[in-house]
């Protein structure tokens, strides 16, 4: 079951990045990077589990919750993604927070109860692997939101 589920969750990857190649929003070769260190990970459950210690290691877990349900933040588990459920959106909202991501062009598309500012993580996560490894475990508590469309 955990292999199908890692098989469709990769399907949906792969189409929502081709998708945004299409409307140059992702290059070719980044999309053929992620696919690969995806399709060559045997244990989806390890890399998620990585992606914890990850999160929790950078502190998200004061603001989102250890197990991302929210608190002073939103929650990483309902289908409210402010800005949009894409990977390469939640990439840019870490990485430079939600002014950098506003700074770039994009906006809020939906809303949650907590409006305040993320800070930009960027910084703070060693490699960007470390940032996918996060992404990796958000979808672990948030299944659904790895089959939802680019917003932006």
């Amino acid at each position: 079951a955990a292999q199908a589920n890692l098989d469709r969750g990769l399907a949906t990857i792969r189409k929502n990045y081709d998708a945004q190649v299409k409307k140059g929003k992702l290059k070719q070769d980044k999309l053929d990077a992620r696919m690969a260190l995806l399709s060559t990970t045997l244990d989806y459950a390890e890399i998620a589990d990585a992606g914890h210690k990850k999160y929790m290691s950078a502190g998200c877990n004061g603001c989102h919750g250890g197990g991302g349900g929210g608190g002073m933040c939103p929650p990483l588990t309902n289908d409210t993604w402010v800005y949009g459920p894409d990977d390469d959106t939640l990439f840019r909202l870490i990485a430079l927070g939600s002014d950098g991501l506003k700074a770039a062009g994009y906006h809020r598309v939906k809303q949650e109860v907590v409006v305040g500012p993320m800070p930009p993580f960027g910084g703070i996560f060693k490699t960007s692997d470390d940032l996918w490894r996060v992404i990796t475990w958000t979808r672990s508590v948030n299944p659904s939101s790895a089959t939802k469309p680019p917003l932006q």
